[in-house]
């Protein structure tokens, strides 16, 4: 019995000389056009199975790409279409620094549907053998996003990177300062222009950004409460403003040891902007320069470290200033939920496990109960 032909639009099906069945049929592109899609089966049936599932794509206007896109096709349009306009700049610029620097040297010219778990593997060795195992991990959660979203768009049927464990990082030990370096920093910063923001960095664990980031209008000294509530960036073109790291405001108490600072800096304000006169720009800011510009961030990191430095401190980041706050914190007693707000993290596991650290003294404190608990009867 002869098979009925398909309607218009439903492709068609024929036997190739090598044995296997054939079909085409024109589906929609990603880009609104169409074009014609060819596939294959060993039997009849297979092809036509293969024929239909392009034709309910075709009804429900779901583009089905006539060739695999390359990966230097792919991902800087998801760069562009997916992170640019629905996630943080600070994210956009470390993805496409990624993109830019091993996916697309290393993976650029293969086809969406024809990479394999060989391929990802060497892509990883070879940023871990330019950058590090930390950078090949980076890279791999980068590839792994945009090979979701692509799976997402029905582009290809699985994503090959989540069959590839990310490369093992050995977690850097962190070694915050102790109480007695961390005023050590303090007396040493004291006479120092930016002695506020270091304060409030040392006393309140605030980040960098959220520092520089901060408007008066946001501190309330008579109240002695200050709200977090934008952060100041740099990429590479310009400073701007941007939201928290997780796009919300939160309200922190001040200690009384950063009232006087603040105090003195809103004076000291003051002054540079008489003298400015109307060349002070229209700003709010709580730390400017001389000129009543917005601090450049790697200006706040040097000073920090020049002070350390002449103080023979040891050497850490400005970062780590936040857990030295969080090991401060729960030595006092704090609660954990309540560190988890005062440093503006999301989840209380970040808080537990990479900001909390425990001095020798704390440790030795605590074992010490184990001689009175365990002390010989009489």
């Amino acid at each position: 019995m002869p098979r009925k032909r398909n309607p218009n639009g439903a492709g068609s099906i024929w036997q190739r000389k090598d044995g296997r069945f054939e079909a085409r049929v024109y589906v929609p592109q990603p880009d609104g056009t169409r074009k014609r899609k060819t596939v294959y089966g060993a039997t009849w049936e297979e092809c036509d199975e293969k024929r239909q599932e392009l034709v309910r794509r075709d009804r429900q206007g779901i583009p089905t790409p006539s060739r695999s896109a390359k990966l230097s096709e792919w991902l800087p349009y998801w760069l562009e279409e997916y992170i640019k306009p629905h996630r943080k700049r600070t994210t956009y610029a470390k993805y496409e620094m990624h993109v830019r620097l091993y996916l697309l040297p290393l993976l650029g010219t293969r086809r969406l549907e024809s990479l394999t778990t060989a391929n990802v593997r060497r892509m990883l060795a070879g940023v871990t053998e330019q950058a590090s195992a930390a950078t090949a991990k980076e890279s791999h959660k980068v590839l792994r996003t945009a090979l979701t979203a692509a799976c997402r768009e029905e582009l290809i049927s699985r994503n090959v990177v989540q069959l590839v464990p990310a490369p093992r990082v050995d977690s850097r030990e962190l070694r915050p300062w102790t109480l007695d370096e961390t005023l050590t920093f303090l007396e040493a910063a004291r006479t120092d222009p930016l002695y506020p923001a270091f304060v409030l960095a040392v006393a309140l664990g605030m980040r960098r950004g959220e520092i520089l980031g901060l408007h008066w209008q946001d501190v309330d000294l008579d109240r002695r409460t200050l709200t977090v509530r934008t952060t100041l960036h740099r990429d590479n073109t310009a400073l701007y403003f941007d939201t928290t790291k997780n796009r919300r405001s939160r309200v922190i108490p001040i200690p009384l040891m950063c009232v006087a600072p603040l105090r003195w800096q809103r004076l000291r304000q003051g002054t540079q902007r008489a003298a400015a006169g109307e060349s002070w720009p229209v700003s709010d800011l709580v730390f400017t320069t001389r000129n009543g510009r917005p601090i450049e961030p790697r200006n706040l990191y040097r000073s920090f470290l020049r002070i350390a430095e002449a103080a023979g401190l040891p050497k850490v980041r400005l970062h780590d200033t936040r857990h030295g706050c969080a090991s401060l914190l729960f030595a006092a007693g704090v609660a954990p939920r309540t560190v988890m707000e005062i440093l503006g993290h999301s989840q209380i596991a970040v808080t537990m496990n990479i900001y909390t650290h425990v001095h020798d003294d704390t440790r030795r404190e605590a074992m010490s109960h184990m001689d009175r608990l365990l002390k010989r009867r009489r």
